[in-house]
């Protein structure tokens, strides 16, 4: 484990990533949003200062760092209020799964586009009835010849469009037993087959949301990543990563909200003194910074017990670490709107369109109870209800 302080090169990673992100701001990525187009003067910027493949290995262009260090970036976009969701995706969740279990052709393929920028690959788990219950996932690839047919259908899938190809989880029948068990396919964007429908969001974000439909999508044998047999072990291997950035996405919105509850409270005077000196104003402020700051330690170690390959205490950490995270981002942002008051309420300052945006990291990727079931059952041994 690496000590709870951050390292040099970690601080000034965070103070680089920071200066890009005041460059930027919150009215950049709301400008971008409001006119349906997408943040690529940042998500250019970004890559070409090798923030975006910071994950991935060095031999394919990347930093040969880890997901503390992406989380490092995606936190820090998010303090200034320009995160970029398909960080999330496409470097964390997935390049770690090619970077670990692809083949050379497939790392060669993917990981430099993926490193600087100029690829980028949706991941495509969530379905109608089964959520994100992998157990119960109904898109299923089956043989023909030396091709796979895919069937099936997803929701709620980020940047499909913008995204060269898809990370699709189906499930293959085990010819021993006959049971469905999962397997990751890349599904190129224009593949016969493979159609997109906009989801209608009340969420106003760059990255739209989609309904899939695989009708009998055939892809060469090269489109299996890794071992067919492997299943979960490396579903998970792109899960764990997910769960730890969404929990940097969450920090980063906390932050941004508190900073401005915070400039507010301090210059802010109705009677002879700024409301921050008042004690009903500053103790929310403090708590909500507190509760944050214990986030991102477990955030911290969830991306430490990951980086050093330690998949199952990592698994547990990173739920937790997306738990504290999500909770702590949507009291900050509650109380940073109340502190401004009506003023919290207007497009000037900002904070509005936090109170919808940052439920995101209460539901998505996994909702909060889901994640008390996984350590009420695997960390307390509580019997499962289900």
């Amino acid at each position: 484990m690496s000590p709870v302080t951050e390292t040099q090169e970690h601080q000034a990673l965070r103070k680089a990533v920071a200066a890009l992100g005041q460059k930027y701001g919150r009215e950049y990525l709301a400008r971008v949003a409001r006119e349906g187009g997408h943040p690529d003067e940042l998500w250019a910027d970004a890559a070409a200062l090798g923030y975006l493949g910071v994950n991935l290995p060095q031999e394919y262009g990347g930093g040969g760092g880890g997901i503390a260090e992406l989380s490092i970036v995606l936190e820090e976009l998010g303090a200034a209020g320009c995160p970029l969701l398909m960080m999330v995706v496409s470097p964390a969740i997935c390049g770690t799964v090619i970077s670990r279990f692809g083949t050379g052709a497939q790392k060669q393929a993917w990981l430099p586009g993926l490193a600087d920028g100029s690829r980028t690959m949706a991941f495509g788990i969530t379905e109608p009835d089964a959520g994100s219950n992998s157990h119960r996932i109904t898109t299923t690839a089956r043989r023909d010849g030396d091709d796979w047919i895919l069937t099936g259908r997803k929701v709620f899938i980020s940047g499909v469009d913008i995204a060269d190809a898809t990370l699709v989880v189906g499930r293959t029948e085990d010819s021993r037993s006959g049971r469905l068990k999962p397997c990751l396919f890349i599904v190129p964007r224009e593949a016969p087959g493979f159609t997109r429908t906009v989801i209608d969001m009340e969420l106003q974000a760059a990255e739209k949301q989609f309904e899939l439909v695989l009708d009998d999508v055939r892809l060469p044998a090269e489109a299996l990543v890794g071992d067919e047999d492997a299943g979960l072990l490396q579903l998970f291997a792109g899960l764990n990563p997910e769960r730890i950035m969404t929990a940097a996405f969450a920090i980063g919105m906390g932050r941004y909200a508190l900073s401005k509850a915070v400039d507010y409270a301090r210059t802010r005077q109705v009677w002879k003194d700024p409301i921050g000196a008042h004690q009903a104003v500053a103790h929310p402020l403090a708590q909500a910074h507190i509760e944050l700051e214990l986030a991102r330690l477990m955030m911290q170690k969830a991306a430490a017990l990951y980086d050093a390959g330690d998949d199952m205490g990592a698994g547990e950490a990173s739920n937790m670490a997306k738990y504290a995270a999500g909770e702590a981002c949507v009291r900050a942002v509650d109380q940073s709107v109340h502190t401004l008051g009506g003023n919290g309420l207007t497009r000037e300052y900002g904070l509005a369109s936090l109170i919808t945006a940052s439920r995101v990291a209460r539901i998505a990727p996994v909702s909060r109870e889901m994640i008390l079931n996984f350590i009420s059952h695997q960390t307390l041994g509580l019997p499962k209800s289900y």
